[in-house]
């Protein structure tokens, strides 16, 4: 990472990363094994757990410690007023004590942590300076503590985004992908298990990995996740990630959205049909489906978002800019590039999002949209 112009904030983001992706398997397993109560619905039907809460703060806390909590913006997905709120105090006490948690651990990670634990107020804090709506001037640090909270819930796939945006352009991504297989091949054989992941068996995928690219270089790359008390040379277990050479339709493999509520399976269909894709579809949650494209495990990943959906950049920034140094293409479903500039929503997007392995394979796509649209209805 040293002859990168952003070396410093990359290390720093997969560092805590990596933390946070530890504090995350941590929970999981706990709301798997406990009939748990710290899972509450937004103001939007969506769930947010102590995970969430708990990593936007540790990761908040860490960025601010090497920046500079003054000169730093962050958009992030949660906000803390839920959180305080009377009625969430048993979910602040669990938030504040998996932070503290977490911190004693940042060490091991090669980051600073605060000399004392910190206290309630002070997480709500570190939660709250996660407010800045972006834009096209700047810097800014773009964060979905836990993308795929339905999955994450269920034990199944979920992901830990961070990326940076400089003057609108998304610069660093950084994807944490706690329970995605290590070993390449092992998606396909759940692909021809269980369509849509959800099979719970994530202790048997050999799981855990951290993907990362900084934009102009054409590299990805993955780590491992640490496991156990392990202090290890991560930069030893790096290793180079690339898109999949498939350009058949008929060979490639597609990925969607698991939900339903805010993306359009049957338009899916009916673009497959028209591209030939040939396959089943591939049902993942959260922004696994680019780690899944970055490193060859599947061709296509497409979503249509239902009408009056705004997608969020921390939904797809750091996935997009890893598919894309990989190799891959990710555009509109109209063929633009995706626009991070205009705030925390995607605006002006064409109709959805399509992520393709390699440009012969996204025109195929780009074109099947087209031939579907008029017979269609979103």
């Amino acid at each position: 990472m040293e002859d990168m112009e952003f070396s410093k904030e990359l290390d720093v983001a997969v560092k805590v990363v990596h933390l946070a992706c530890s504090l995350c398997q941590r929970v999981q397993s706990s709301l798997i094994s406990s009939n748990s109560d710290q899972v509450k619905s937004k103001d939007d039907d969506s769930l947010v757990t102590v995970a969430d809460y708990s990593v936007q703060a540790v990761v908040s806390w860490i960025l601010s410690e090497y920046f500079g909590s003054q000169n730093i913006s962050i958009v992030a997905e949660e906000d803390s007023q839920s959180l305080s709120k009377s009625d969430s105090s048993g979910l602040l006490e669990a938030v504040v004590k998996t932070v503290n948690e977490c911190f004693s651990e940042a060490p091991k990670h090669g980051l600073k942590c605060p000399v004392s634990p910190l206290k309630p107020a002070q997480v709500i804090q570190a939660i709250s300076h996660c407010s800045s709506s972006g834009g096209h001037k700047g810097k800014h640090w773009v964060l979905d503590p836990v993308d795929g909270t339905l999955g994450f819930v269920r034990g199944n796939q979920y992901a830990v985004a961070l990326a940076l945006i400089e003057d609108g352009k998304v610069v660093l991504g950084v994807l944490g992908c706690p329970n995605y297989p290590v070993r390449k091949g092992l998606i396909d054989h759940q692909h021809s298990s269980t369509p849509d992941m959800s099979s719970g068996i994530a202790d048997m995928w050999e799981k855990g990995c951290v993907m990362y690219a900084e934009r102009g270089t054409g590299k990805a790359w993955m780590q491992p996740l640490l496991q156990g008390e392990l202090k290890l040379d991560l930069m030893k277990f790096t290793r180079p990630i690339r898109v999949s050479s498939i350009k058949d339709p008929a060979l490639a493999t597609f990925c969607e959205p698991v939900e339903r509520a805010n993306t359009s399976h049957s338009f899916s269909e009916g673009v497959a049909h028209s591209a030939g894709l040939r396959r089943k579809p591939l049902r993942v949650y959260s922004m696994v489906k680019y780690a899944a494209i970055a490193r060859g495990d599947a061709e296509v990943y497409m979503k249509f978002a239902r009408a009056g959906y705004k997608e969020k950049i921390w939904d797809h920034a750091a996935g997009v800019l890893i598919v894309q140094e990989a190799g891959g293409v990710v555009t509109d479903a109209g063929g633009r590039p995706l626009d991070f500039s205009k705030g925390i929503y995607l605006e002006g997007l064409d109709r959805g999002i399509i992520a393709c392995s390699g440009a012969v394979l996204h025109d195929k796509i780009v074109a099947a949209v087209y031939a579907s649209w008029e017979s269609s209805v979103l």
